[in-house]
């Protein structure tokens, strides 16, 4: 098959069926699938290593995600307007994805691991519990193990490819000379989101915001009184 029809079908087509389904899906689930809208928790099952599995993936994820959406999203002649070089913001991206990108994976690593040697958490786990753990740990581990073993400036290249894709005016030529890995991982990342209505993941759209907009409870302490 040709390179650049190749490189149009993956960077071009398969990112806007990916979103299309990944904005339609999860609002249909919610829709017409209510029961099972949740994240099915298995804290009941086992506690202890999930408490740690939890607190690396989801600190992880966030700031993962946070740091991919300020880098990717901003241009960079805005950030030489506010005195943020090209090289410095090479240089946060690299040590930031190195951490929050390694206790993603150390998250998922346990995760997986509670859910496989447990055997009544084996029991509960349908073959998509494993199946997301394990795509989440593929996008995850590529994209921890890019800024440490394959550095490539993705500002003039995959930077501006995301910025046209989300502003509708896409340029799929931007990624013909991109490494594979980087190719790979975008590709797996797109295919999570596309996957991503038919799993438990639809549960991110479930996070208690209000919880932090509710005034404080003031509790008193009882004193026994002495008659």
């Amino acid at each position: 098959m040709d390179t650049k029809l190749l490189n149009t079908l993956a960077f071009l087509v398969f990112p806007y069926l990916a979103l299309t389904i990944f904005f339609v899906g999860h609002p249909y689930r919610y829709f017409t699938d209510q029961y099972r809208w949740n994240s099915k928790s298995s804290e009941l099952l086992e506690k202890e290593n999930m408490k740690y599995g939890i607190i690396f993936f989801h600190w992880g994820i966030i700031f993962t995600l946070l740091g991919h959406l300020s880098g990717l999203m901003t241009p960079q002649w805005f950030l030489d307007r506010i005195g943020i070089s090209a090289h410095a913001h090479d240089i946060i991206a690299l040590y930031t994805g190195m951490l929050f990108g390694a206790a993603t994976v150390i998250g998922l690593l346990l995760l997986l691991w509670r859910r496989l040697s447990y055997p009544r958490l084996r029991a509960t786990s349908s073959a998509n519990d494993v199946f997301v753990l394990i795509l989440l740990l593929i996008v995850a581990g590529l994209g921890t193990y890019l800024p440490f073993f394959e550095r490539y400036d993705v500002l003039y290249t995959i930077a501006p490819w995301i910025r046209s894709i989300v502003t509708f005016t896409p340029n799929p030529d931007l990624m013909l000379q991109v490494p594979w890995p980087y190719k790979i991982h975008i590709l797996a990342a797109l295919g999570l989101l596309g996957y991503s209505p038919f799993t438990r993941l639809v549960h991110i759209w479930s996070v208690p915001f209000t919880y932090f907009l509710r005034p404080y409870i003031s509790y008193r302490r009882r004193v026994t009184r002495i008659a």
